[in-house]
């Protein structure tokens, strides 16, 4: 399993536009990435972890143009831009049709978790892919993310899921810590579903600034 540094970024950009499974670092913890419109790609990393399509895998991003094809209600995101890059997550529905089961959720039309790490590096990686990538935290599901690339070695480099070819993009440890705001953006009005480090308080203030807004047009 070849760990390299981000000196190697390149390779790792490649790898993930061939449409490989790649872990990355994120601001919190190791993530396996895949590209978020190729439906094998996405499969592959579902499988990887032993996620089923019950449980969708978000779409981190560097630029919020860059997820507007994911996104039913684009202007939507314009709340939360100062929100961004940081710990929140926003639940969004998305265009029928889109992508693959696993990246989205089952409702009727699908819903999608989209967040924008701050994190330099995983940004570089997500900015060479086109601006979006389909992440989940790098474990199989039911243990522990990996903080290191060394325990994402740990992880996948073994026993049946055997990834002797897996890029790992060494960013040094991660802090982990605690699981970023999520906020439904489906609702009406939007709801927290999870507090993490932004105050929900705060995000929904956002929120109900941007709804006022637009009922005096």
């Amino acid at each position: 399993m070849p760990i390299v540094g981000p000196e190697r970024l390149d390779e790792v950009v490649r790898a993930l536009l061939a449409g490989e499974v790649v872990a990355i670092p994120t601001d919190t913890v190791y993530g396996l990435a895949a590209l978020p419109e190729d439906a094998a790609a996405v499969a592959a990393l579902a499988a990887l972890k032993g996620r089923s399509g019950q449980h969708p895998i978000a779409v981190l991003f560097d630029d919020i143009e860059a997820i507007t094809p994911y996104v039913e209600d684009p202007l939507a995101l314009r709340a939360l831009a100062g929100f961004w890059p940081g710990a929140l997550t926003a639940v969004v529905r998305v265009p029928a049709g889109l992508a693959t089961a696993a990246l989205t959720s089952l409702a009727p039309l699908g819903t999608l978790g989209l967040r924008q790490p701050d994190d330099e590096l995983a940004r570089a990686v997500i900015r060479a892919c086109g601006g979006a990538l389909a992440v989940s935290s790098a474990n199989r599901t039911g243990e522990p993310p990996a903080l290191s690339a060394a325990e994402v070695a740990a992880a996948f480099g073994t026993g049946a899921n055997e990834l002797d070819g897996l890029l790992v993009l060494d960013g040094g440890a991660r802090p982990g810590g605690t699981a970023s705001t999520v906020v439904d953006m489906t609702a009406e009005p939007p709801a927290v579903l999870r507090e993490g480090p932004l105050a929900a308080d705060a995000v929904l203030a956002a929120l109900a600034t941007l709804r006022d807004a637009e009922g005096e047009r």
